[in-house]
């Protein structure tokens, strides 16, 4: 099992983020939307200043309605005073009484009419009260609401037992008041002294429908991030569903290859999806394929590098053990020439193998440029010589010489496949045969075509032949000469450049082999750029 791989440089990079990496996926999409209701949340603490808001218009409201007492009674007669005081507190719901200068309670509207509101007792409060009494005292915390101070009921109901109604008789200016009840809700008090009398009427209430406003709006509040919260944790783990699990499986599938534990792992391609999710586990099923494939070539092509090899090491071992047991100079002399034949095709061979094994990695690193392909092959078709020993061929090229066929790539690449082929070719062809290089444009294609006189290619070999260390030679051809992985190599190096090739028939119906590929065609350069 290959070791995981760790990159300091990505450790440093993602030091800063390394409490985030080790959130799955699915907590951090509910922690972001759940965040995201928080802040309705916040809607609680904004019911705290809606509250005070209430209680300064219900202060206000308090001194109006209490001016316009204090201004009735000025023009009332002092006889009418109690049933005007007894009607007010009846209309306005407040509590009235009037105090003398010495500070004695002269006139109480409980004491006139039916009291207007009841101070109730906390501990006589059914459990649904004192439970939101309790979550009141939550919220208010939370917000870091400043809470009054409680009503405290004077044992002897004088003047100088309410703070406000000192201050108004001292100032001769009206003066409120807002405290706790005993059960927490608003006791609001405006003590406003009668001018030109040594009187002061102190109005008080327990607007204890603040607290209900309040509560009945903090009940919405909390329905709605209820139903908020719901559906944002049902659509954040549908969110979920549909982004982690998929990750989850491909993450599953893609430990299994790196495992290797299985021979074909299957990589689940999610064709229903158009999105990025579909488009990853595609890219990423291609990918396992594409290692598979290379893989399996790797292990086919190191089992085929051991056959080849096997061979001429056998035949190598062999001449050199009938070297030291015999004693005719003819004979050992024959040996001595297998031994070289030997050493040859293994020096081909290793020099070829490693040649194959270089092609992939080079084709991926090495950079793509414009090639004149015409002149390319013009230059190789003048420039080659016989080989020495093998059969006199003429090699002749047909086609524009420069300027009109382009492709990119690699150009000593491309070239070691024209030359790949024309040796083969010429191998196969008969003394004073001739080659044939043709080159044309097809359509957004570049088309070259190397033809012989030789035998041709049987049908059922036309595949073959493009494998690696398959091999029919003619029987000239000495033994070690070749290592059969030419035109496997040449089939390497144009799938590199987006080519294929292939081999069929001569065009003219003659005898010999005609060894076709393509490539795709490039824009001639500029005008100043041309040669």
């Amino acid at each position: 099992m290959a070791p995981d791989i760790v990159s300091a440089r990505n450790e440093e990079r993602h030091a800063s983020g390394e409490w985030t990496t080790r959130i799955s996926l699915t907590r951090r999409i509910l922690a972001v939307n759940v965040f995201a209701l928080a802040i309705l949340a916040g809607g609680f603490f904004y019911l705290d200043s809606y509250r005070t808001r209430l209680i300064d218009g219900r202060l206000v409201s308090m001194g109006r309605e209490t001016a316009l007492i204090v201004k009735a009674m000025e023009l009332a007669r002092a006889r009418d005073r109690d049933s005007l005081l007894a009607r007010s507190a009846q209309t306005t719901g407040m509590r009235l009484r009037l105090y003398d200068a010495p500070g004695n309670k002269l006139v109480d509207s409980f004491r006139l009419a039916p009291p207007t509101y009841r101070l109730r007792r906390p501990e006589q409060d059914p459990l649904h009260i004192r439970l939101a009494r309790g979550i009141d005292r939550v919220v208010e915390t939370l917000a870091l609401a400043s809470a009054p101070p409680y009503l405290v009921e004077p044992a002897t109901d004088r003047l100088d037992r309410w703070p406000e109604a000192r201050d108004a008789m001292r100032s001769g200016k009206p003066q409120a008041a807002y405290r706790f009840a005993p059960d927490r809700t608003p006791f609001l008090s405006v003590a406003h002294p009668l001018p030109g009398e040594r009187q002061l009427l102190l109005a008080t209430i327990n607007a204890s429908d603040i607290t209900e406003i309040v509560r009945a709006e903090r009940l919405r509040i909390s329905l709605v991030l209820a139903a908020a919260i719901l559906a944002s944790v049902l659509l954040s783990l549908f969110l979920a569903r549909t982004i982690v699990l998929p990750l989850r499986r491909l993450a599953r599938a893609a430990v299994r290859v790196r495992l290797g534990r299985a021979r074909e792992v299957i990589v689940p391609r999610l064709p229903d999806r158009r999105d990025e999710i579909g488009m990853l586990a595609r890219a990423i099923s291609d990918m396992s394929q594409a290692l598979r494939q290379r893989i399996d070539a790797t292990d086919a092509f190191a089992a085929d590098v051991s056959h080849e090899l096997k061979n001429p090491i056998a035949s190598l071992r062999s001449a050199l053990e009938g070297l030291s047991q015999i004693k005719d100079p003819a004979l050992q002399a024959k040996l001595l020439d297998i031994a070289q034949d030997d050493v040859r095709r293994l020096d081909r061979l290793v020099s070829d193998i490693a040649e194959a094994s270089r092609i992939d990695a080079q084709l991926s690193r090495t950079p793509f440029e414009r090639i004149d392909i015409g002149r390319l092959i013009a230059r190789i078709a003048r420039g080659h010589t016989p080989r020495q020993g093998g059969p006199q061929v003429k090699v002749s090229y047909a086609g524009p010489a420069r300027g009109s066929l382009f492709v990119m790539g690699d150009p000593q690449k491309i070239a070691r496949v024209v030359d790949n082929l024309i040796d083969n070719a010429i191998s196969f062809s008969p003394e004073g045969g001739r080659v044939r290089l043709f080159a044309e444009q097809q359509g957004d294609q570049v088309q070259v075509a190397i033809e012989d006189d030789g035998p041709g290619v049987p049908e059922a070999e036309r595949e073959k032949i493009f494998r690696r260390f398959h091999s029919v030679r003619p029987e000239r051809d000495g033994f070690g000469k070749h290592s059969g992985l030419g035109l496997a190599i040449a089939r390497t190096i144009l799938e590199g450049h987006h080519g294929v090739i292939w081999v069929e028939g001569r065009a003219d119906g003659k005898k010999g082999a005609r060894f076709v590929f393509t490539m795709p065609g490039a824009t001639a350069p500029s005008a100043q750029g041309s040669e």
